[in-house]
């Protein structure tokens, strides 16, 4: 079986840095995957010049991953319906909150039996735990299965040694994903408790908002380090109410432990929420100052993570969880974390 592989996404940089691994491999596995690897670009204008003319001109994508060569066989495709004409597996890395979106506009060009694998870190915004891959499956009729883990977008693209964790119902898929996303810098293990691999992707950028005002505070690894632990309690306790087959061992791969204390020490979520406590701008401000166009996801899945408990009248049992809510959404002082983790061993 030849399979095919489509981007569906925007421009962004751990966007670019998957399609650089995906089009390295389906060029290193002729026999399993068509060459050509079709990456939707949200088409806006860099210096006068259209992105997706940019990026398959110069093989790079100047805006968000810029001083990374992309391989030439990844084709930026600005029309995100054209993008996944006959495609066997679609790849997901775009904000959670366009997934929807995207799935209205392609169903209908979606190839019968196609699949998709989803990079996104989040939450459906419901009072039920509503996550991403069941929204894509649900929209598109396709199988989703996940990849998350303990990745940087910038570390990955200068390949700099990373793990990242499958969660993969379909057990004849997991050989497939291993070879189209493993690299010699890119580890990748595959597990069936995919359920749990997406939700600790989700559900850490809620602890590392935490870690980035405690880093705002000034104050330093002793309290990050109780962010952390206290952080990770819930994160468990959370996938175990949403799906108590969870395995204890899954908090353990990449996606688990590993992912929390990366997203905790760097990315855009401790980033922006230590010049949320620095500067008191207002995060939406912070997030167009800092990100270049790329889209804050912690304090939007905490607000998605409230409503379930709130729903459920469990708020008090994720002391964490609820007071970066309260910070983000109802103007709860930063230190109020300190009383939480004062309160809550």
């Amino acid at each position: 079986k030849q399979w095919y592989q489509r981007r569906v996404r925007g421009s962004g940089n751990w966007g670019s840095a998957i399609a650089k691994i995906v089009g390295s491999n389906t060029s290193r596995y002729p026999e399993l995957f068509d060459r050509q690897v079709r990456m939707w670009v949200f088409e806006e204008e860099v210096n006068g010049e259209k992105l997706s003319h940019i990026i398959n001109t110069t093989h790079e994508n100047v805006k968000y991953l810029p001083g990374i060569k992309l391989p030439e066989n990844v084709i930026a495709v600005p029309d995100v319906v054209e993008s996944v004409n006959d495609a066997d597996i679609l790849v997901w890395v775009l904000p959670h909150q366009f997934v929807k979106r995207i799935c209205n506009q392609i169903k209908d060009g979606i190839k019968p039996g196609a699949v998709s694998l989803s990079c996104i870190k989040g939450l459906q915004d419901s009072s039920e735990i509503a996550l991403i891959s069941s929204l894509i499956k649900e929209e598109l009729g396709t199988d989703c299965s996940v990849l998350m883990g303990a990745n940087i977008a910038n570390e990955v693209a200068n390949e700099e040694f990373s793990e990242a964790t499958i969660g993969c119902h379909d057990a004849s898929m997991c050989g497939v994903y291993q070879n189209l996303f493993t690299t010699s810098y890119f580890k990748t293990t595959a597990v069936k408790d995919s359920e749990t691999v997406e939700l600790c992707g989700a559900l850490k950028n809620i602890v590392a908002v935490a870690a980035g005002f405690i880093d705002g505070m000034g104050l330093g690894g002793n309290t990050k380090a109780a962010i952390i632990r206290l952080g990770m309690k819930e994160m468990m306790q959370f996938c175990k109410l949403f799906s108590p087959s969870s395995k204890d061992t899954t908090f353990f791969e990449s996606c688990g432990v590993a992912d929390l204390i990366t997203t905790c020490y760097g990315g855009r979520n401790r980033k922006v929420s230590e010049a949320f406590v620095k500067t008191g701008k207002s995060l939406d401000v912070l997030e167009a100052e800092l990100l270049g166009g790329q889209k804050l996801q912690g304090p939007m899945t905490a607000k998605e993570v409230y409503h379930v408990l709130k729903s459920k009248d469990i708020t008090s049992s994720y002391p964490l969880f609820t007071s970066v809510y309260e910070i983000c959404y109802k103007d709860q002082a930063p230190k109020h974390l300190l009383d939480t983790l004062s309160t809550n061993l």
